[in-house]
């Protein structure tokens, strides 16, 4: 189902700031993606936050505009992460942070999420790598 939903956004500065602080990060240019395992009473099997540095584009509409673009990619590729997570029983806690300087295209972007999620699973999917 192609959706993403409030209760999939990961909100709340204590889960935020757990997951920078004990979450591992990788790149998959121009996604910078930290994942943590989230407690098993978590609700979703994963949970998303999508951020763009006022650093790198200081007007509020190239912030929007990243942002947006990059939700609907991840909605519309969304099913690969959750379907391996209720799959292998885990809980995710995701973001997704800009590191571009430019903003890139809606092409780009899906091919680079697609690129990022599969490297989130083959994390997960190597039998001596659980964390």
């Amino acid at each position: 189902m192609n959706t993403f939903p409030k209760k999939e956004h990961l909100c709340g500065e204590k889960i935020i700031t757990r997951l920078h602080q004990q979450g591992r990060a990788y790149i998959a240019f121009p996604y910078r993606v930290v994942y943590l395992v989230a407690d098993e009473n978590e609700t979703e099997p994963v949970r998303v936050m999508i951020s763009v540095p006022k650093k790198r584009f200081k007007h509020a509409v190239d912030r929007n505009r990243i942002k947006r673009l990059t939700r609907e990619v991840y909605r519309l590729n969304k099913h690969e992460i959750t379907n391996f997570a209720l799959e292998h029983s885990l809980k995710f806690h995701l973001s997704f942070q800009y590191v571009s300087n430019e903003e890139e295209s809606f092409e780009m972007l899906e091919k680079k999420m697609k690129l990022a999620l599969k490297k989130l699973i083959l994390n997960f999917s190597e039998p001596n790598c659980k964390k």
